[in-house]
């Protein structure tokens, strides 16, 4: 199923509506770069700090609200910045330290549906303990209840904070189940693009701490599994078709700084 025009049409403004904002409030920081100016030109290093102050928000303000956009309709309710609960039991806290040390320690390999059952068994063993876990970034309940989880990271993460994204995706299985024990929930690591194309993604990084066929959406994987089959194709032509169409307020832009070199 392609994308439909009325949704293509909802995510080129989203498009649109975020790089406008930008140029409206981006005010790049004051730095004497003289060797950089004057062998590049003004308006290329403004180019690249915009770029490089686009990319650390690329996430909340475009990917977010695009994967918003493409769920919508497919799911029963789509939402982003929600928290998967407060509380989670003593039982389940213990569970999680037990399940991460046999993984640091690779005295057993990822099995996400494993991990879910030995939580769901102690989800309301003990007291419960208040808790702050990570923001969910995309939170979906489908139309038959299964609710969806995701973390979505940059297209390289750090093969080093594999570890704390492990349990950031365990804590939020126990956060929900500490509500809703009987709740069939999956959350899971969205990587937007992939970076090694056409080459496949290079997951093994992630393997012996990430449950790779439960815990992880990569590129077309994450953004048909919202949008539909051919969705993250559709959603590439989106962009473009933007870039296309902005050019000329983007060179207005950055004109600006060519002007004062």
């Amino acid at each position: 199923m392609r994308l439909s025009k009325e949704k293509i049409n909802e995510v080129e403004q989203v498009l649109k509506n975020a790089l406008r904002h930008k140029f409206n409030n981006y005010n790049p920081e004051p730095a004497s770069m003289p060797f950089h100016t004057r062998l590049l030109g003004k308006d290329r290093l403004a180019l690249f700090s915009f770029i490089h102050s686009l990319n650390t928000n690329f996430g909340t303000s475009i990917f977010e609200p695009v994967a918003l956009v493409l769920a919508k309709n497919n799911f029963k309710s789509a939402q982003s910045h929600v928290k998967a609960g407060e509380y989670i039991s003593e039982g389940a806290l213990s569970e999680i330290q037990k399940i991460m040390d046999r993984l640091t320690t690779a005295s057993s390999s990822p099995n996400k549906s494993k991990e879910i059952e030995i939580i769901r068994n102690v989800c309301k063993k003990g007291s419960t303990r208040q808790v702050k876990p990570t923001e969910v970034d995309v939170f979906l309940e489908s139309k038959t209840g299964e609710l969806f989880l995701f973390d979505i990271k940059t297209a390289k993460p750090n093969a080093g904070g594999f570890k704390e994204f492990k349990r950031t995706l365990l804590e939020w299985v126990a956060a929900i189940l500490a509500s809703k024990p009987e709740a069939k929930v999956n959350t899971i690591i969205a990587i937007p693009y992939n970076p090694y194309e056409p080459e496949p993604y290079n997951r093994w990084t992630m393997r012996g701490m990430l449950d790779l066929e439960q815990e992880l959406k990569v590129a077309s994987e994450f953004w048909d599994f919202l949008g539909g089959k051919d969705a993250y194709d559709d959603l590439l032509g989106c962009f473009e078709r933007v870039g296309i169409e902005l050019r000329p307020e983007i060179d207005k832009y950055f004109s600006k700084f060519k002007s004062k070199n």
